[in-house]
């Protein structure tokens, strides 16, 4: 189905507005925007494949901006998105916290080389601990705490307060590098010990057992204060030389606050979000769609470069 006659139209303008074809990037998310899970396998559609490697054969970058942690995104599908560009890929990863690139070493692997690193601050390790404290002294156990380093080799770990859970957890979080058993304690001098860039805690347990310690929300993302995915598509677009006012942003949830800080905004999906365009907002269906819009953009491109 061609792009509705509207959302060519935003294009056109957009172009017409800004230096997208000189200064310019696309940036977007990964999980739910540029990649689907199909059999069990995470992969990126065709149509959006053929639209950002229109885009970056006409020498605009490509910018990925996701929660995940850079050893996953290499695991998971880091080869099929290199493949795009046959270049280094830049990436900003959880939730801010590290920007780099994915890039091919000697050897032929894809590896990850950080630009920049915002580590929590103790106090804010503190904070995700208290609340942790309040939890378990409230008889709820039902919970997990992800912590990702800032040494991207050591991949995600996972903290549980109930040992007897580890082999269910290594069956159910395939993506861990490791699931630990200590003290709260314990814990805390590890964290201490290490640069911490994204904490996730997670509390599976019922709301009714929550009510006793209400202030813990059931999943909550740490970040050092002020380090969202905005931040770090600004830390990487001063790196890279990109005017963001000048680029295209594409993610579907309210995490993707990245959105606000582009000239275009893409939102994939049916989620209705917040984050809108510094100068136009266009909402798309899925996949599919965003393929179609790419490589549109990109044509648009290069009649304007003719």
């Amino acid at each position: 189905m061609a792009l509705r006659e509207q959302i060519d139209e935003e294009l056109r303008a957009f172009l017409a507005e800004t230096n997208f074809t000189g200064a310019g990037a696309l940036i977007t998310d990964l999980d739910g925007t540029a990649v689907h899970e199909f059999e069990g396998r995470i992969v990126i559609p065709d149509p959006v494949a053929c639209g950002l490697k229109r885009l970056n054969d006409l020498g605009r970058p490509i910018v990925l901006n996701t929660l995940r942690f850079p050893l996953n995104v290499i695991r998971t599908f880091g080869r099929e998105w290199y493949a795009i560009t046959n270049a280094p890929l830049p990436l900003v990863s959880l939730n801010g916290g590290v920007v780099g690139y994915l890039r091919e070493d000697a050897a032929g692997d894809i590896v990850f080389e950080e630009l920049d690193a915002f580590p929590l601050e103790p106090v804010e390790i503190d904070e995700v601990l208290t609340g942790v404290r309040g939890l378990l002294a409230n008889g709820v156990d039902d919970l997990l705490v992800f912590y990702y380093t800032r040494d991207w080799t050591l991949g995600e770990t996972i903290w549980t307060p109930v040992r007897e859970k580890i082999p269910h957890l290594q069956a159910k979080y395939m993506s861990a590098s490791s699931i630990v058993c200590l003290s709260v304690d314990d814990l805390r001098e590890s964290l201490m010990a290490q640069d911490i860039c994204m904490m996730f805690l997670l509390v599976e347990a019922p709301q009714d057992r929550l009510m006793a310690y209400q202030h813990v929300k059931r999943s909550n993302f740490a970040t050092r204060k002020g380090v969202d995915k905005l931040f770090g598509v600004r830390a990487i677009a001063e790196r890279l030389g990109v005017d963001l006012q000048a680029s295209v942003g594409c993610g579907d949830t309210q995490m993707d606050s990245f959105l606000s800080g582009v000239g275009l905004a893409v939102h994939v999906g049916s989620r209705d979000l917040e984050h809108k365009g510094l100068l136009r907002t266009v909402k798309i269906e899925g996949s599919q769609e965003l393929g179609e819009l790419l490589f549109r953009l990109g044509g648009l491109q290069s009649e304007a470069l003719q």
